[in-house]
């Protein structure tokens, strides 16, 4: 038998070298977990953040139908609808919480939101997620296939919350839309959560636009407008711009927050997308999307989006929130020729900092407002933004 004799000295050397050595990797491993903290698991949570009428029931579905994604249209709504008496500010905690219960795939949170017993019909718009019009909670429709909503209502939704849970721990990819969040700090520590690897996609449109799209289902924005007005007594007549001019407020804030001196936790985390962008070059942009967050873009998926984006319709109230085919350019320029010019001025007075921001060209007369040859999105770079106002002058066509 063979012995070996080792030097005491050496032994301590490398003690001491294995040693050094530990704690170098160890400090390098903390450096990075400090600057780039890692989820402890692999899945992605996305949170589309946008305002009504901005497009969002259409990208929402750009999502739903990925079939590595489970979908929830506006969980936030139920917060709003249970607790209406408050504003708007006393409201976002209670939708942060939720979020922050429903991404990880909790539900029962819910059930302080909805009538005994839920099922999955209980959650709102439930049937514009494909992951609940699919297996494991209902067999109508495979992964790999687009959902049909009027066949979900009608063989789906059955299914308790227990069953929402097991098919959102069965996705990659658990994206949430909200329209009723106007800051980003109260979201700070989902972003700050190593369980959760949050990424947010901020939808604006051009103010106009939404207006003329909001004025035709007034009535169906009274409460949220109240909400959003911190339950303010208005006059009738300046509802509507108080609240764009709120919903402008909130566009700005968050942009901000986001790109103009980021906390480290928000580094990589948001993306602004313009709902005209969108429109002009959907494949471009739903795919930019895509590897943003993470996904891969499927030759399904992408002759859908063009057939949606590409059709002779252009829209209306009964296609609220309905995806149907329509010419997405013609929707995103319908108000120019049906809004009335002295509307169009006092929006833009009202969002006059927003839409310098985003990108958007205010008009000076009722000719320029209408004659389409006039492009009036302003072409813009990721995150580079000017707080000049735009002194391009448009010809005046009087």
């Amino acid at each position: 038998m063979l012995h070996y004799r080792v030097n005491r000295n050496t032994m301590k050397f490398q003690v001491i070298l294995f040693g050094a050595a530990l704690l170098l990797v160890s400090g390098w491993y903390m450096q990075l977990s400090l600057y780039d903290p890692q989820p402890s698991n692999d899945k992605v949570h996305v949170l589309l953040l946008s305002s009504w009428r901005s497009g969002s029931s259409f990208l929402g579905q750009v999502f739903s139908q990925h079939p590595s994604v489970f979908y929830l249209m506006e969980p936030g709504w139920h917060v709003w609808t249970q607790l209406r008496q408050n504003g708007a500010r006393a409201l976002r905690m209670a939708v942060r919480d939720l979020l922050r219960s429903v991404f990880p795939c909790d539900f029962s949170v819910m059930e302080s939101y909805l009538p005994e017993n839920p099922n999955v019909s209980s959650l709102f718009m439930w049937s514009h997620s494909r992951a609940l019009c699919s297996p494991p909670i209902c067999s109508l429709t495979p992964r790999n296939q687009f959902s049909n909503q009027t066949l979900c209502l009608e063989k789906c939704g059955a299914e308790g919350l227990q069953g929402v849970e097991q098919a959102c721990d069965s996705y990659s990819h658990v994206v949430y839309k909200d329209v009723r969040l106007f800051e980003l700090e109260s979201l700070y520590p989902l972003l700050q959560d190593s369980n959760l690897n949050l990424r947010i996609i901020h939808l604006v449109r051009d103010p106009r636009a939404v207006v003329r799209s909001r004025e035709e289902s007034a009535k169906a924005f009274m409460s949220d407008n109240a909400i959003v007005l911190e339950q303010k007594r208005i006059k009738e007549a300046e509802v509507q711009y108080q609240v764009m001019q709120e919903i402008c407020r909130s566009h700005v804030r968050i942009n901000e927050r986001a790109v103009l001196k980021p906390p480290p936790f928000l580094k990589g985390r948001y993306k602004l997308v313009r709902y005209e962008d969108m429109a002009r070059n959907p494949l471009e942009e739903i795919n930019a999307m895509y590897q943003f967050v993470g996904l891969e873009m499927t030759t399904e998926l992408a002759t859908w989006i063009y057939k949606v984006t590409h059709g002779k319709g252009k829209g209306s109230i009964k296609e609220a929130f309905k995806i149907t085919s329509r010419s997405a350019t013609n929707v995103s320029q319908a108000w120019r020729t049906m809004l009335p010019h002295s509307k169009v001025r006092r929006i833009q007075e009202v969002c006059k900092g927003a839409m310098s921001l985003l990108g958007y060209r205010t008009v000076n007369s009722e000719k320029e407002q209408k004659r389409l040859d006039i492009d009036l999105l302003v072409p813009r770079e990721p995150y580079q933004f000017s707080w000049l106002p735009d002194k391009t002058q448009h010809p005046n066509n009087n």
